[in-house]
């Protein structure tokens, strides 16, 4: 079967037509992450974790699905769930973890067919929608059927990452028979490799979020630009058979080809050898994803980041002049020098594994795309006027650390947006990713940091920054603080081991708690507050722009010290996550503290059914709000209070009451609060705290 390499145009074309596109589409990818797991012998070995790292394989054939409803239900183009448990459990956890980052929680997985079945409810609201949702050209960052896009889209990564925790499965669990059309046919010589000039080139890329043209994810849009002078690359893709004369030269025993990172990572795995090479007495072979065969030294060789780096510095001894993995914009330089987009290429299942590194020409190179992703030593970095998707904020944000590196040109397993010349992936150093790279020597510049920018330019995110650590106004205290300190006589006479700040925004009320509770968690739905706060504490100062009037801002900053904050700030921890659809994970708490939250919240009858299991006995639940229900946050028929029932004023603190039956209501305080909008514009709000007790 020969599978669709590239997303959908959508720029144009007749609307009918176009739904039958999409529905091909969607179907084509979801039948083939079905199809992936069919490889398993028996359904019950979709419950082994092929990684330590990662959850049983269950959770990513439900993920999937999952990612669907939740993402349709946070557009509001749905406002119904399917199986509350499932979009919970199967929700968030899919990034891979540190080695020291191994989370012990265990979940009762619900049973194969369960799961199938979920899916094919999915699948038939999704192919309902494609029907009925209204739309119209360029389907583009606000329509209706960007969300089923990207929905298609996430699941096209995730056959992908699929197909490597399946690799890393035991093979006895795996069916042996070839579901998938392998590539049998190998040279198995060893292909010389050489470095090749290529001419630079003047990079623009310049997506326009209103008129996309096709789908692409967050850090794909916006204006980028970089000049890149001639350098020379590797005419082919580094072989398995030149990377064995590293592996034979004893390369992972000599520790100066290894960074400081790598070192603990090297430590950690015991390293001899890429991940997926086996060697039995003195012959090796190589493990694709359902079998094993002899190396095929003529194919490339996949391997993660550190060990290409660790070959590029062995390679530079050998040669006697440096080499190193291509910048991200050097890759787009050799893209545009071979006309790369019209070149076929071993991508989108063209084989079930990779090929010859001499068997797909682009000019005077080899595999510019395709066959394995390219390791490149360019952090992911967000590029002018980067702005996240409301509904799905968490794409990219996260991978703002400078621990994420861009890896580009696709893989035999990469369909859709995957393929694109455009596409930005970026994964930690030690990830497998049917993964390989090439080397180049060059005297452009680059930067291994891009991400420690501690001046926060956004200016709806800089007003939170205001509010939370800037200047009292009117004389009214700092909103935050001062909700906080009000506590403290409630505070007394619980424990105080653990309390969980939802809904906190840039972070002050976390820490502020952490003055009186051993450990504190902070979530926010949004990510780009989650990553104010990250830096906060790492850094301990953010710069942020004041607005004074029209374009005219001050630059001000915001400090832990200067507040008094810095000691407690190993006792905060701050996640993104969903108020509405919390991790199991996340119990126990002696307080929970919802500041300005209800009101803002798409399901808060929801959250009221679900957040009384998260707290102790006798603990406290804190919810403070100023009532202000609006369409636009909260569906009206979702509204705790502010309405007329037969004739009668339904208020929400009434509301509450009648909800939190396993609650005492202790008290309630009005909290003033105001938000700078600029020098003669502020908004003065009055917040209800109610504080109530688990019984």
């Amino acid at each position: 079967m020969k599978y669709i390499k590239n997303s959908i145009n959508l720029e144009s074309g007749n609307i009918n037509a176009k739904r039958e596109e999409i529905k091909e589409y969607f179907l084509q990818t979801y039948e083939l992450d079905e199809k992936l797991f069919s490889l398993l012998k028996k359904e019950e070995f979709i419950y082994k974790q092929a990684n330590k790292l990662r959850h049983p394989i269950i959770f990513y054939y439900a993920h999937t699905a999952i990612f669907f409803i939740n993402k349709l239900n946070l557009a509001k183009i749905i406002d119904y769930t399917v199986n509350k448990k499932f979009e919970n459990i199967f929700a968030i956890g899919v990034d891979e973890m540190s080695w020291d980052d191994l989370n012990d929680s265990t979940f009762a997985w619900p049973s194969f067919a369960e799961t199938k079945e979920y899916r094919d409810k999915v699948k038939d609201i999704v192919l309902n929608l494609i029907d009925t949702i209204e739309f119209t050209f360029p389907i583009n960052f606000s329509s209706d059927m960007w969300v089923i896009l990207m929905g298609i889209e996430h699941e096209n990564i995730h056959i992908e990452t699929s197909s490597v925790l399946l690799r890393e499965l035991d093979l006895k669990y795996l069916k042996s028979e070839e579901v998938f059309i392998y590539n049998n046919k190998s040279s198995n010589k060893y292909i010389k490799n050489e470095l090749i000039e290529v001419k630079g080139s003047n990079i623009i890329l310049d997506k326009n979020r209103d008129n996309p043209i096709i789908y692409a994810w967050d850090n794909e849009f916006s204006h980028h630009h970089a000049l890149i002078k001639d350098f020379k690359a590797s005419k082919y893709l580094v072989s398995n058979a030149e990377f064995l004369e590293f592996v034979e030269s004893n390369g992972y025993l000599k520790l100066h080809y290894f960074s400081e990172d790598a070192l603990k990572w090297l430590k950690h795995s015991n390293a001899n050898k890429p991940k997926f090479w086996i060697k039995k007495e003195d012959k090796y072979y190589l493990r694709e994803i359902n079998r094993i065969v002899e190396l095929p030294l003529s194919y490339p060789v996949e391997i993660n980041f550190y060990e290409a780096q660790a070959f590029c510095k062995y390679k530079s001894e050998i040669l006697g002049y440096e080499v190193r993995l291509p910048s991200e914009d050097e890759y787009y330089a050799l893209y545009n020098y071979t006309n790369a987009k019209n070149k076929k290429s071993n991508i989108a299942l063209e084989h079930f594994n990779t090929c010859d590194i001499n068997k797909y020409s682009f000019d005077d190179f080899y595999d510019v795309k395709g066959n394995v992703w390219q390791w490149t030593l360019t952090p992911m970095y967000a590029y002018d006027d980067f702005k996240t998707h409301e509904v799905y904020d968490d794409f990219t944000s996260p991978t703002f650390d400078d621990k994420h590196y861009l890896i580009k040109g696709g893989s035999f397993m990469s369909l859709g947006n995957l393929g694109s010349k455009t596409a930005r992936y970026a994964f930690r150093k030690y990830f497998y990713q049917h993964s390989g790279f090439r080397y180049v020597s060059s005297d452009n510049e680059y930067r291994e940091k891009l991400n420690d920018n501690v001046y926060e330019s956004d200016e709806s995110i800089s007003l939170y920054c205001e509010f939370h650590y800037g200047d009292e106004y009117f004389n009214v205290k700092n909103f935050p603080k001062e909700s906080v300190d009000l506590l403290k006589p409630f505070l007394k006479d619980i424990n105080t081991k653990k309390a969980l700040d939802l809904g906190c925004s840039v972070g002050r009320s976390s820490f502020e708690l952490a003055k009186y509770f051993d450990e504190v968690l902070g979530i926010d739905f949004s990510t780009n507050f989650i990553n104010i706060a990250i830096k906060l504490k790492k850094y301990d100062f953010i710069s942020y722009k004041d607005k004074k009037e029209g374009e005219i801002f001050y630059k001000k900053d915001m400090s832990l010290k200067k507040l008094g904050l810095e000691e407690l700030k190993n006792k905060v921890t701050f996640k993104q996550g969903d108020a509405c659809n919390l991790k199991e994970s996340y119990i126990n708490y002696d307080l929970i503290f919802c500041s300005n939250l209800i009101d803002r919240l798409y399901y808060p009858k929801k959250f009221l059914d679900d957040i009384p299991s998260r707290v102790n006995k006798n603990g406290l639940l804190v919810i403070l709000s100023p009532y202000t229900w609006l369409e636009e946050y909260t569906p009206k028929e979702n509204w705790l209070g502010g309405y007329l029932k037969d004739d009668k004023e339904i208020s929400t603190l009434n509301t509450l009451k009648d909800e939190l039956k396993n609650f005492v209501l202790l008290d309630t305080i009005d909290v003033p609060f105001v938000i700078k909008e600029t020098n003669r514009k502020f908004q003065h709000s009055i917040s209800q705290m109610s504080i109530w007790k688990k019984l």
